[in-house]
Parts: C-alpha cells; structure tokens; sequence
C-alpha cells in the first residue's frame, strides 16, 4: 500500500486558481499515476498528479499526456469518466469515501457513500464551490486524436465534504486513490496510482486505497 504524504501549503496571498498551480509546482512533490491493473487495457498515459492542501481547502493538479481526447459531458454530476477523465476518491472516516471525479474541461461529479451501490451525489450547489481551471478551457469537444498534454488544477474546499462538517485537513489521516480513465475514447483506459487487484476496472473499492496523511 502507498503512502501519500499532503504538504500544508502556506501562501502570503489569497489562494485562487491562478496561483495555485505554481504553488504546488514550487511546493509539492509530483505523483504518478502509472499502474495498469487489467490486462485488457493496457494504454498508459502518461499522468500525475500534485495535491497540497491549506487547512480549509485541497489543491490538486493533473499533468495529462495522452493521445486522444474528448469533453462531452458538461452537466454537474454527469458522466463524466466516459470523456478524458481524472479521479480522486477518498475516504475519511474509513467507512465511507467521496468520488470527486472531473473531465478535461472541469467538470465535476462528487458522490458519497460506502462503496459502489447506493451512492448519494452531493448537491449541485455545493459542488459548485469547487473551482476548477483546465488548459483545454471549458466548451465541450467530441474526440480529438493526436497527441495532447493538459493540466487541470482543482480547489475543493472542506464546505464540500457534507457529511463531515467543520472538517480540517491539518493532521487529518485517511485513505485514498487517485485514477484516470476515459471509457467512451478510442482507447480505453484505466490507470489507478495505488494497485487494484480486482478481476475487471472497478474504482470502488475503497480496500485498495492507499494511505493519505495530511500535514
């Protein structure tokens, strides 16, 4: 199992989308996302991953080199792992995990619960408040193929996690997993950053979560 050390971020400004991605560049280590854990799919993008967090709020950002892409879910909470897709599951109380799940475009899906089945989607209005800046912009797109990188940058505010309420990250332990995925392009693929020994992709299974420490 891996272990995933979260540096406490301490900025002199106000921490926004624009600076946010040169602080964890300056103050984080990068991540890869790299296993490939079914046979059947075995495309690997190259993908990382750089998370930070500031008390009250986490910072992440994906650096995605792929070769093809696609945004075509725009709705909050939609589908959005069938476009280019970037994942980040956690769970904080050991029983029950959040899915924040986002397209190349930024868009959102956030959902909790204890495993697969029966998970509750967090209210628009609350996943609103997550802020999110991607270098392919935000108009939709059907499928490109070529070569593309891009980067996404994340703010998810503790206001998020709902059934955790006055949550703060200092000190905090959990366990996570972070993935990409893209069900709906030409070459489907399902990359996780800590094993999943399941016998087909399935990212619900919070006993291969890895171990998250915030500082």
């Amino acid at each position: 199992m891996k272990n995933l050390q979260v540096s406490k971020i301490e900025a002199s400004d106000k921490i926004t989308l624009k600076n946010a991605s040169l602080l964890l560049d300056n103050l984080t280590e990068a991540n890869k996302i790299d296993c490939v854990n079914w046979k059947e799919y075995l495309y690997k993008p190259r993908v990382e991953f750089r998370i930070g967090h500031a008390g009250d709020l986490i910072l992440l950002k994906y650096s995605v080199t792929e070769k093809s892409v696609r945004a075509m879910e725009t709705e909050i909470n939609g589908d959005v792992y069938q476009d280019s897709c970037v994942e980040f599951f956690v769970s904080i109380d050991g029983q029950h995990y959040y899915n924040f799940e986002f397209n190349c475009i930024g868009i959102p899906h956030v959902a909790w619960g204890s495993g697969r089945n029966g998970r509750q989607l967090l209210p628009v209005d609350r996943v609103k408040e997550i802020q999110t800046r991607s270098s392919l912009g935000t108009e939709p797109f059907q499928v490109k193929n070529g070569s593309f990188s891009w980067e996404l940058c994340v703010l998810i505010p503790a206001s998020c996690f709902i059934h955790d309420p006055g949550l703060i990250f200092d000190g905090l332990s959990g366990n996570a997993n972070f993935y990409k995925c893209g069900d709906a392009l030409p070459e489907p693929h399902f990359l996780t950053w800590n094993p999943v020994g399941t016998p087909q992709p399935d990212y619900h299974r919070p006993e291969y979560f890895g171990k998250i420490d915030f500082e």
